[in-house]
């Protein structure tokens, strides 16, 4: 079995400032990263940005600005959550508007092309500016909005267009469905798209006119048109890879690599279906799974949007709590793959239960102790059995992994209140000892555990037990 593994993110829209949204999809890519990286494999860890499209071009002529300019100060936003978010420093970040993809993105349309799956078209839809999407009468309210950006106008469009014929992969996709049955994860979520494929797929438009649209790529040999930015964007988890020109890196990652793509319900039917598809046009492989975030919702239950305005900026919350306490409440406090509500009240509860009260108290009463009463810090043992807590990660419930260190911490927690060696020891100084140095080997294996989930408490963690000091500051300081 190879031990090459690809992770990615979707890249998002450089709109406006990222929220935690997005910020909830890194961390969960960045984690399985870490512990693929320890479980002995060779990452490719990418995400980015998607600097074309409407979207786009409209917010920056809102603001006055060239829309160059415009994704550019947005783009460094979006590489600065690398430091914020405790990103592994070997991601490799992408923007659809270098120059390297820009290639990339034509060639994929030129052997798309050339295998008979593109041609033009007279058309009139409805489209969602938000979604970026073309829409159907029933994937509208009733009020006939996109449920997903209510009270936006839905666009009509009514042009001549390149299209895909994604008409000709129902049957490619179902079959490959059928022999990948664990490709999307959950289950539910797999069933939904191949609901939808079996449904019946229509052709979907690839480009706009370049006197209406004017910022995208252009499509080879018809300088009237840019590629429509899904077709566009979705190019970039092989571009990142130096696709075409580099075959190596493409072979060892993404054919040989396990191609993991992590992305939000509301980007299912592009990632698992569209894009699959595409690759099939282009004769190149399909990704190994596709991993479906729910959404985290704002006042009402509405999915937090920056085109809607009801976003959490994740820079604020760490400037208050910081990258660790963001990292845990998106790992542990919110579901792995339903939506789930994010306010500041339960934020601060989580911290002050799971962080302050939890591996902060924890680690600061053990290692009171054994400061206290054993001469250096125990033999650690080099290795650990960590087989078990490994697979948990295959399933990418990290709601499921982060509870199964927190119930460790909990059973440390009660292994000190059932046999006080706080007591034990002043009484008999081996036996309280021996305690005591039994708590310090298994706090030490939370910390290994706690490396993909918390690497900056890992490291601190592991380096105070080693000089078998207690904490000169709270871990975690408790928020009142």
């Amino acid at each position: 079995m190879s031990k090459n593994f690809y992770i990615t993110t979707t890249l998002p829209y450089v709109n406006a400032d990222p929220h935690v949204g997005f910020a909830m999809e890194i961390i969960r890519a960045d984690v399985i990263a870490r512990a693929k990286k320890l479980d002995g494999y060779d990452v490719f860890f990418n995400t980015g940005t998607d600097e074309h499209g409407q979207k786009l071009l409209n917010a920056a002529k809102a603001e006055g600005k060239e829309v160059q300019a415009y994704v550019d100060g947005y783009a460094e936003r979006f590489r600065g959550l690398k430091s914020l978010l405790g990103i592994s420093d070997d991601v490799h970040f992408i923007r659809t508007t270098d120059a390297h993809h820009v290639a990339s993105a034509q060639e994929f349309w030129n052997r798309c092309n050339t295998r008979g799956y593109i041609y033009e078209k007279t058309y009139q839809t409805k489209y969602c500016v938000g979604c970026e999407l073309e829409k159907t009468d029933s994937e509208l309210n009733d009020s006939g909005e996109c449920p997903i950006h209510p009270g936006r106008a839905v666009e009509l469009i009514d042009e001549e267009n390149y299209f895909f014929k994604f008409s000709a992969f129902q049957q490619p996709l179902l079959d490959f469905y059928e022999k990948n049955p664990t490709f999307v994860i959950p289950d539910f979520r797999f069933n939904e798209i191949k609901s939808f494929v079996a449904s019946g797929l229509e052709d979907f438009s690839i480009s706009r006119l370049a006197s209406k649209m004017s910022w995208g790529v252009p499509v080879p040999n018809d300088s009237d048109h840019v590629m429509y930015v899904w077709f566009d964007a979705l190019v970039n988890y092989i571009s990142t890879l130096g696709w075409p020109e580099d075959s190596e890196q493409f072979q060892k990652y993404w054919v040989d690599g396990l191609p993991t793509q992590y992305c939000g319900k509301d980007n299912l039917r592009q990632q698992s279906a569209m894009w699959q598809a595409m690759l099939m046009a282009a004769d190149l492989p399909c990704s190994h799974q596709i991993v479906i975030n729910g959404f985290i919702t704002g006042d009402g239950g509405i999915k937090m949007s920056k085109s809607i305005g009801n976003v959490v900026n994740p820079y604020d919350i760490v400037e208050e709590y910081g990258t660790e306490a963001l990292r845990y409440f998106v790992l542990r406090e919110l579901s792995a793959f339903e939506d789930s509500p994010f306010t500041m009240e339960r934020f601060k509860e989580a911290y002050n239960s799971g962080l302050a009260n939890g591996i902060g108290n924890l680690s600061s009463r053990i290692l009171t102790l054994s400061e206290k009463y054993l001469d250096k810090c125990p033999e650690i043992p080099e290795k650990s059995d960590f087989t078990e807590y490994f697979k948990m990660y295959e399933t990418f419930d990290l709601k499921k992994v982060t509870d199964y260190i927190w119930n460790e911490i909990g059973e440390l927690d009660k292994t000190i209140q059932e046999t006080e060696p706080f007591k034990v020891v002043k009484v008999d100084g081996e036996k309280g000892k021996a305690l005591i140095t039994d708590l310090v080997l298994r706090l030490y294996q939370v910390a290994r555990m706690l490396n993909p989930i918390l690497p900056e408490t890992n490291v601190k963690l592991k380096a105070l037990i080693k000089a078998n000091k207690k904490p000169e500051q709270p871990l975690f300081a408790r928020k009142d």
